[in-house]
């Protein structure tokens, strides 16, 4: 279960991630030999079978001058919508104190679980697995972090490590296990049956390089967790000092991110680091919660996992733990590593957008990606910034949202005393700018501006739910007020007037505009800064007015 989250930085220090298009690839041809879908995801060099395929998200909602409208349902959360649950959970767990568990609470806890809760060890196996592969893919992109070795010990901990190497090979990874202690149970025997089916390589111990720069992209250490005592017996110990000289490196970026399960293998569950020379893990991910150890943990990444803590273990144990996001099994929790602005970029994959397969029209082009934007699921596709200028060439943007285009242009509603209002009556030239960020694309669109006529500003008006009815006559948009108050005030007297559902009349200040297009881009992100730009203008041809297509350099 891959979250649709925040982007996160690496642990080069970049935020550099791949931007893959995740919708209908038939729009635009692709040759054979080039996979435009997941071949920049999971290249499939043995022993790997084909990679693993995206699947695009449900239809949310269309627009009115949709052709048909699909009946409400319950729908689940966007990307975006996951995304900003996930900033909203984040900057809560940040801010909270969590809970950190000595080891006997954490040993108790676990046999709850397993008791008089009714869990089993494989549920909690899994889960924990599940959220450790999620936190990776959270921070870890593929783009950047392909290769992940996995290296697991004889216990809960090394079968949490198993788990985790399945998901993040269905998430698009290519894992590699180390797991020279097998434990005999069938559980473990069923986890090591499961990533064998997958093709999975098990790396005996002996064939580790000595330095894991140079075949791996990230180190999971699932060697012991929080009921390891005594000294790491080999080749454990051996195995310990290879990460402990690793993540001594001083370039971080020189080398893999060491991720800890629970615990750094090594240190002691409750005084951490003891000694000063053992594991210095990039990112943790703490289990059920965090253990005492947790606060000597200086890494900039720390994860909180196992999203299955009923109420009578909080409460038992006076768990304050965040909130979990969407439907995440992880939650990112104490501080919030810094962004460097300037390392923010995206390596975007999608189709090319050729010339010789656009439509002529550029509004059927504009209609065959809007439509696509909505199946996709992309929350308010309709979304559009409005940019326009008063007559001493100030300009203004702000976000509208579509509520109708065809052949005679792109129509939207507002306040006719707005800001934007008073700059078209000034300057009716403006521009309109789509950015469908999920599939690599944008469409700006320019032209000149007309009020719709009042026949249509009432029809549309009256579409309209009734509370937005009667927030259009409360709001005087772009004056002062003093309060948010005011509107409430306003709003709920309006409310008991119109309270018998009688007709709610429109405000004359209040209506439509439609903006004429002479110009149409349509921008498709590529990888290396090479992206696609087409732009239609209008040409006078034999008397008549038509679209020409040119290609614009990146």
């Amino acid at each position: 279960m891959l979250t649709a989250a925040c982007k996160l930085r690496s642990k080069s220090g970049l935020a550099s991630t791949t931007r893959v298009m995740p919708f209908f690839l038939s729009t635009f041809p692709v040759p054979a030999t080039a996979n435009a879908t997941a071949a920049p995801l999971c290249p499939p060099p043995s022993p790997y079978p084909s990679p693993h395929f995206l699947l695009p998200s449900p239809p949310r909602r269309g627009l009115a001058f949709l052709a048909a409208a699909a009946p409400a349902r319950t729908r689940s959360p966007t990307p975006r919508q996951a995304m900003a649950s996930l900033a909203t959970s984040t900057a809560a767990a940040a801010a909270a104190e969590v809970t950190h568990l000595s080891q006997r609470d954490a040993a108790d806890i676990d046999e709850q679980l397993m008791g008089p809760l009714g869990f089993s060890v494989d549920q909690l196996m899994e889960l924990a697995g599940l959220s450790v592969a999620t936190a990776v893919a959270e921070v870890y992109k593929l783009s950047e972090h392909t290769r992940v070795l996995i290296i697991c010990g004889p216990g809960n901990n090394g079968g949490d490590g198993l788990v985790a190497a399945r998901h993040l090979y269905h998430f698009g990874y290519k894992p590699f296990v180390c797991y020279p202690k097998r434990t005999a149970k069938p559980l473990y025997a069923g986890l090591v049956t499961q990533l064998e089916s997958l093709a999975i390589p098990f790396v005996p111990v002996e064939d580790l390089p000595q330095d894991l720069s140079g075949q791996y992209d990230i180190v999971i250490d699932a060697m012991f967790g929080f009921s390891f005592h005594g000294t790491p017996r080999p080749p454990f110990d051996d195995l310990i000092q290879m990460l402990v000289s690793l993540s001594v490196v001083g370039d971080s970026a020189k080398r893999p991110p060491i991720v800890s399960v629970d615990i750094p293998s090594g240190w002691h569950v409750e005084e951490g680091d003891v000694s000063g020379g053992g594991i210095k893990p990039d990112m943790l991910v703490s289990l059920t919660a965090p253990k005492l150890c947790a606060k000597k943990f200086t890494g900039p990444h720390h994860f909180l996992g196992g999203r299955f803590v009923p109420p009578p273990i909080s409460s038992k144990y006076g768990l304050e733990l965040p909130p979990y996001p969407g439907t995440s099994m992880c939650v990112r929790i104490g501080k919030v590593p810094s962004v460097d602005i300037s390392s923010l970029r995206e390596n975007y994959i999608s189709p090319e957008l050729l010339e010789n397969q656009v439509m002529p029209n550029p509004f059927d082009q504009f209609r065959s990606w809007f439509d696509e934007a909505v199946t996709a699921g992309l929350r308010e596709p309709n979304a559009m910034a409005l940019t326009t200028v008063n007559k001493a060439g100030k300009p203004s943007s702000r976000m509208v949202l579509l509520k109708g285009v065809d052949k005679q242009g792109f129509v939207w509603y507002t306040n006719y005393g707005s800001q934007k209002a008073h700059d078209l009556s000034e300057n009716s030239s403006a521009a309109l700018l789509f950015y469908w960020n999920e599939m690599n694309r944008q469409v700006r669109v320019e032209g000149s501006v007309q009020k719709v006529s009042e026949e249509e500003s009432e029809k549309y008006f009256h579409s309209r739910p009734r509370g937005s009815q009667l927030g259009a006559i409360v709001s005087k948009q772009s004056t002062v007020i003093s309060g948010r108050e005011v509107l409430q005030q306003a709003y709920k007297e309006l409310e008991q007037k119109y309270s018998d559902g009688s007709f709610i009349p429109k405000p004359d200040y209040w209506g439509g505009y439609r903006l004429t297009p002479n110009l149409f881009e349509f921008w498709q992100g590529q990888q290396s800064r090479l992206h696609d730009r087409l732009q239609y203008s209008q040409r006078e041809v034999g008397g008549s007015t038509e679209w020409h297509i040119q290609r614009l350099s990146p």
